[in-house]
């Protein structure tokens, strides 16, 4: 059997960490040596995730002190809030230069370090990382990630919408200045730190919009989609909060460029993930749920036709703990170490 990648995820306490060690669980060439937690240092895995107590997973560790170089991991997984993640990769790739890293916090998404401040209210800490930075959107760059060093993972809202959208734009199909996206996530996307807006009886029977106008994820969107355009492309995009534990549901609305079709639109589509493990397109006209995702690294896709003549309503679905998360996360580091790329997340979504 080839030798196990000694792998590293900082920050295992939390959902996207607790994600990572579970997926790597079924991985076969990568084996988890280190897992660090702040607020729960010293305590076992299962003490913080009971449904790890029957696993041998290295003990709960503070990133403080800790010798990178004497570590000697092949890969890190980064799942620590924005700004900590700056200051601890700035030290660990100093320290251990031949470390790969995979970062699933937002710090190394907006190469321009500037747009960073503007959005996150601080300056960038790490400037001379981010021109090194490449963003992981696995589908769209995936040969420049193979080169990486530092994979910026994508946040789980501009997976799913990047993943219908990315493809229509570069093929000049869609109007760039009508494009608008009404994205719902489930409270997962909130992250497992206590919080009084989060408790069950303040979400439940009811959903509501958020960051309205002014979410961080935007800065993302306006990016990627500039990038692919070779031009500025500004959408309009919603977050909504609905009172379920995991999943990503975006409905967009686009019209066809030069009288495109939907029917053509979908086709655009259906050829460009034709060969990907991890992107499905439905049928046109059909429909796909968020539930026939869940726990899986796939994104479903499906395109039908509006009432008003032009127009298209692309639907996207992902889970954004997996493919939104800690799944593409994965995939990246599977890229990264040149292993098959459905290594280790090739499950099917869990259902009922």
């Amino acid at each position: 059997m080839a030798t196990k990648a000694k792998i590293g995820v900082l920050g295992a306490s939390g959902y996207t960490g607790s994600e990572l060690v579970r997926m790597r669980l079924r991985h076969p060439r990568a084996e988890i040596v280190l897992l660090t937690a702040e607020r729960s240092a010293g305590k076992k895995m299962r003490d913080v995730f009971p449904q790890f107590s029957p696993f041998d997973l290295p003990t709960l560790v503070a990133i403080e002190g800790l010798d990178w170089a004497a570590l000697a991991l092949d890969l890190v997984f980064c799942a620590l809030p924005h700004a900590t993640t700056q200051r601890v990769l700035k030290e660990l790739l100093t320290k251990a230069p031949n470390t790969k890293v995979v970062d699933l916090s937002a710090d190394f998404r907006l190469a321009d370090t500037a747009a960073y401040a503007k959005w996150y209210g601080h300056e960038h800490h790490a400037v001379e990382l981010q021109k090194e930075a490449v963003y992981g959107l696995s589908e769209i760059h995936r040969r420049d990630i193979k080169k990486a060093r530092l994979v910026a993972n994508p946040g789980c809202y501009t997976t799913c919408a990047q993943l219908p959208l990315v493809p229509l734009i570069k093929a000049k199909a869609i109007e760039l200045d009508e494009i608008v996206i009404d994205a719902k996530s489930g409270m997962t996307g909130a992250g497992r730190a206590a919080k009084e807006a989060m408790l069950f009886s303040e979400v439940s029977e009811g959903f509501n919009a958020y960051g309205v106008g002014g979410h961080r994820h935007m800065a993302e969107l306006d990016q990627e989609f500039s990038l692919a355009a070779g031009r500025d492309v500004v959408v309009t995009f919603t977050p909504h909060l609905v009172p379920m534990n995991r999943g990503i549901y975006s409905t967009i609305y686009v019209r066809g460029k030069r009288g495109r079709s939907p029917q053509e639109l979908h086709e655009i589509l259906l050829k460009f993930y034709a060969k990907e493990p991890f992107v499905h397109v439905l049928p046109f006209g059909e429909v796909p749920h968020s539930r026939h995702v869940r726990g899986s690294n796939m994104t479903f896709i499906g395109v039908t036709k509006d009432r008003i003549e032009g127009r298209a309503i692309i639907i996207s679905t992902l889970d954004n703990l997996v493919k939104g998360a800690s799944g593409q996360a994965i995939q990246n580091m599977n890229l990264v170490m040149g292993y098959p790329e459905t290594t280790g997340i090739d499950q099917v979504a869990l259902f009922p």
